[in-house]
């Protein structure tokens, strides 16, 4: 037999500045160098990088992905550089120039030549290319996968803890992952979301206010678990996390700035000077109405067409200003736009492409010297704070903290090409107060008592002619002085309490939030997502398609329970990310998905808007077709068709039989009839090309609403569903575990997991579906007999899945990997001395969690089988009893001794490892040669 290759030598690790230059077509500034050379000479990232905006803050995902790639030529376990970097923001971006930057290096890394790269730069670029596909399992995948989490729905995890990743988070979407709560993720997925946040990873938080309590809490979680055995080594085991601000807090000894030769800096010195001179005005009036008539003010000295931002505290205020300024939007004067977290992706592109127009808009890489057709104004919450790579002439903010006005004035003049940028800050008494001006202690939505405190700073800043001060980045920290914001406390998190988030499978009555230890107690980041749909899933019925990131707005619990009547009902999503529950405003709970009728509205062009009455589009049919149902295509484009909708379904009169025929003409009767109307908010080209994309046919899934499919749809997958059971080819059992096993003891071994545990980690892969043998399993994915030997995976259609299952007697919600397990426990009990009692443990663990249950309970079902399921396992035939209504009482004892010994994150890690080479496996992802071997 011929040996396997050894897979090809690793090219030599190009420099920082030689990657740096590929990717950006520029020198590094010498910060960034000297930032890099310091990461990777100390194998530590410093706690806080003191670096003022403007000046290219976003290299520290390019030194984190060089800095890994430049260790790809270790051993796995002896490697200091997180495989996963995280950029977290504290609050949704909508123009995110950080997501660009990312996928811009990822495109460059699978595909330089197509990225306009060459010579040297190609061949910089595809060393590290290659050694980051090095450290991933499957050696065939792009080297650097880049997920954005949106909002409040969750679609996408890191496919392969092995893999090279940037994942770009809001803090709280990342803290409730690393808590086990994660937003948007269902129960099953929670664990692997939380071993994806909390072990192996770079924790990067850009201007993140509250990112004090997020580093006081990663001690205090390593605090709670004292014993943990760190399997990837003490760099890796836990997070690293790094603050980049120009207003920390951290000590000269755990800061990283700028230093004279950056100074010396010709560009780094024009942006440090760039002037933003700016005008105080206290005001008594309303926040939107002062803001508005600033805004016209400055645009009024325009000697040209020019562009202004305007930053509201709230999206009310930003509400607010926006209305004040439609007169000079409809008189063409200027364009007007609204800016803020609380938008779909549908619109937020929309407004995204406008800021970012080379011409219209207020690009930092803009062509100064083209005169705009008229006036941009956008008004904008701190959404563009942070992560917007924008350059306006002149800006407009209201009263806030210093970390905030300093963020804000970075947008402003950026890159010091506009002289005669100006800036207006707007202070007013806080909301309710008559006092005006008085010391008393008042409140600022956002900001607290901190604009009290900036108010005299800033009188005494402008001393000067005419009360205007210039704010350059040199001059700022002079004149506002440290922040005085006070993020306050956070909750002591206790054993018990981590003990009680652990339990994913099944949470406890009324546990504690997660929001406040990463938040802190007096402002905790509680919010909803809202999703809207043309059909609203009733009782019984499944959410099709499944809720996905692009379509939800993630707005405050207090909004939602507001906009909502408080007898109205509402459909919430299930843990599980498809069933649907009647709920009112009252029981919302944080990370709640409300599915919302599109009729009801409380969305516009710009987002989030309650008043509004407009119907909303369902941004879910354009990708997965038409719900075939009367209500919903009411709601879609105001027209009847019950009767069409009947016969496309067969749904007529007892004494009338339709055949196939006249069912195609009905349906094609809707189409048709679609073709007719122009719903309202959809472009027609955008309409046109949908109505157009419609097959005529009907695709029924028991459970789920009938619809009417667009060509090409690609059918979603649940693992909570159908458990992967199902795939285009007949699969079987022996085949598959073997295949799970290779590519599980490849993910182990490229992180760096000890032998003995990747040994367990490759015998829970092995026989992970040994379950499946269960006869009755056997019959629900091979109902005719056909296969010769038990199977793992079915070709059967999803619209026959549930009724092969009654069929089959298999018991609703039954979990196959519970009878996994007992065989694995009969297979342990005839091999004493092979596997010690804690790894027994593991393996009988993993085996069990498989699918995200067993934390700490596989949860019983309704069951009265007497028969036994039995399985052939390393030479061994083993036998268990199959009745699923019987509960194996040892398994939270087993969990608890797991955690006790590895840790949370880290039995969480070896679990996601197993579970993700099954679902590399399941989707028909090749193990190739080197991890069979």
């Amino acid at each position: 037999m011929a040996e396997t290759p050894e897979p090809p030598a690793l090219s030599p690790s190009p420099d920082f500045a030689e990657f740096y230059r590929a990717i950006n077509g520029r020198d590094p500034f010498p910060w960034q160098t000297r930032l890099a050379g310091l990461v990777a000479e100390s194998e530590r990232w410093p706690e806080e990088v003191g670096v003022p905006t403007g000046l290219g803050k976003t290299a520290c995902l390019d030194i984190a992905v060089w800095w890994l790639a430049s260790q790809a030529d270790r051993a796995p376990a002896k490697r200091t550089a997180p495989t996963r970097i995280w950029w977290l923001v504290n609050r949704r971006l909508l123009v995110d120039s950080t997501t660009e930057h990312a996928e811009a290096i990822s495109r460059a890394l699978t595909d330089p030549e197509a990225c306009g790269l060459s010579g040297t730069s190609a061949d910089v670029v595809m060393a590290v290319a290659d050694r980051l596909r090095s450290l991933a399992a499957d050696r065939t995948a792009e080297p650097l996968e880049v997920i954005r989490l949106r909002g409040g729905v969750a679609t996408r995890s890191p496919a392969d803890p092995s893999r090279p990743a940037v994942l770009l988070s809001t803090l709280p979407m990342y803290g409730s992952r690393l808590l086990f709560r994660g937003y948007g993720s269902t129960r099953s997925m929670r664990p692997i979301d939380a071993a994806m946040a909390g072990t192996d990873s770079l924790v990067i938080v850009d201007e993140a206010h509250l990112a004090q309590h997020l580093m006081e809490l990663l001690p205090a979680l390593a605090e709670c678990t004292p014993g943990a055995e760190p399997i990837l080594g003490t760099a890796r085991s836990r997070p690293t996390v790094v603050a980049l601000t120009a207003t920390g807090d951290a000590s000269k000894g755990r800061r990283f700035d700028l230093d004279v030769c950056d100074e010396a800096h010709p560009v780094v010195k024009q942006r440090l000077d760039a002037v933003k001179p700016m005008e105080l005005r206290v005001e008594p009036g309303e926040a939107g109405v002062c803001l508005a008539d600033a805004a016209r003010s400055l645009v009024g000295i325009a000697t040209d067409p020019a562009s202004c931002v305007v930053f509201a505290n709230t999206p009310a205020t930003a509400r607010s200003a926006f209305a004040c300024l439609r007169d000079i939007a409809a008189d063409g004067t200027a364009e007007v736009l609204l800016l803020t977290g609380r938008a779909r992706e549908r619109e937020a592109e929309r407004t995204r492409e406008r800021i970012l127009d080379p011409v219209r808009g207020m690009p930092s890489n803009r062509d100064s010297s083209v005169t705009r057709p008229r006036h941009l104004i956008v008004i904008a919450t701190q959404t563009l704070e942070v992560g917007a790579d924008i350059d306006a002439e002149y800006l407009v903010t209201e009263a806030c903290g210093v970390r905030a006005l300093t963020q804000r004035l970075g947008r402003l003049n950026r890159l010091g090409r506009h002289p005669h940028s100006r800036a207006v800050y707007v202070h007013l008494p806080p909301p309710g107060s008559k006092r005006g001006r008085s010391k008393e202690p008042d409140e600022w939505p956002v900001y607290g008592r901190e604009p009290a405190a900036v108010l005299p700073r800033l009188e005494a800043g402008a001393n000067a002619p005419a009360g205007v001060m210039n704010l350059s980045p040199r001059r700022v920290a002079d004149i506002l002085g440290p922040p005085d914001d006070d993020p306050g406390r956070a909750p002591e998190v206790l054993r018990g309490l981590l003990w009680e988030w652990v339990k994913t499978t099944t949470p406890p009555h009324g546990e504690a939030p997660v929001e406040p230890y990463f938040s802190g107690i007096a402002a905790p980041q509680y919010s909803v997502s809202l999703i809207w749909r043309d059909h609203v899933p009733q009782n019984g019925e499944l959410l099709w398609p499944r809720a996905f990131d692009r379509e939800a707005v993630e707005i405050p619990l207090s909004e939602a329970r507001e906009a909502f009547g408080e007898d109205e009902e509402l459909r919430r999503l299930g843990h599980d990310g498809v069933t649907t529950e009647v709920t009112t405003r009252g029981d919302l709970r944080p990370g709640d998905v409300v599915v919302v009728a599109s009729d009801r509205g409380m969305l516009d062009q710009f987002g989030w808007d309650p008043d509004s009455s407009t119907p909303v589009i369902d941004m879910s049919i354009a990708e997965q077709g038409l719900p075939l149902n009367s209500e919903a295509i009411r709601r879609l484009c105001g027209i009847a068709m019950d009767d069409l909708v009947n016969k496309a379904l067969g749904v007529v009169d007892d004494d009338e039989d339709l055949d196939d025929s006249e069912r195609v003409e009905a349906t094609n009767q809707i189409i048709e009839s679609l073709g007719s109307v122009s719903p309202p908010g959809w472009v027609e080209a955008e309409w046109t090309t949908f109505v157009g994309s419609l097959e005529p046919r009907v695709v029924t899934v028991r459970h789920e609403v009938a619809r009417i499919p667009v060509r090409a749809a690609r059918e979603p997958r649940s693992d909570e569903l159908d458990e992967m059971s199902r795939s285009d080819t007949a699969v079987e059992l022996e085949l598959h575990g073997t295949a799970v096993a290779a590519r599980a003891r490849s993910i182990a071994k490229q992180i760096g997991i000890a032998p003995e545990l990747a040994a367990i980690v490759e015998e829970a892969g092995r026989s992970h579906d040994l379950g499946k043998a269960d006869r009755r399993f056997q019959r629900w994915l091979d109902p005719d007999g056909r296969q010769p030997v038990p199977v793992a995976k079915s070709r059967m259609p999803r619209s026959r899945w549930t009724a092969a299952r009654v069929v089959a007697g298999w018991p609703q919600g039954g979990r196959h990997e519970e009878l996994s397990a007992r065989l694995v426990r009969e297979w342990l009990a005839t091999r004493h001395n092979h596997i010690t009692p804690p790894l027994a443990d593991l393996l009988v663990h993993l085996v069990v969690a498989h699918h995200g249950s067993g934390r700490p309970l596989v949860p019983p079902v309704d069951d009265h089988a007497t028969h036994a399921v039995a399985a052939e396992f390393e030479g061994v035939t083993i036998q268990a009893v199959a009745d699923l209504s019987a509960i194996d009482w040892s398994q939270p004892a087993r969990f608890s001794r797991l955690n006790e010994r590895f840790g949370p994150w880290a039995l969480a890690l070896l679990e996601a490892i197993v579970r993700r080479a099954d679902h590399s496996v399941s989707a028909g992802s090749r193990v190739s040669e080197l991890e069979v071997r």
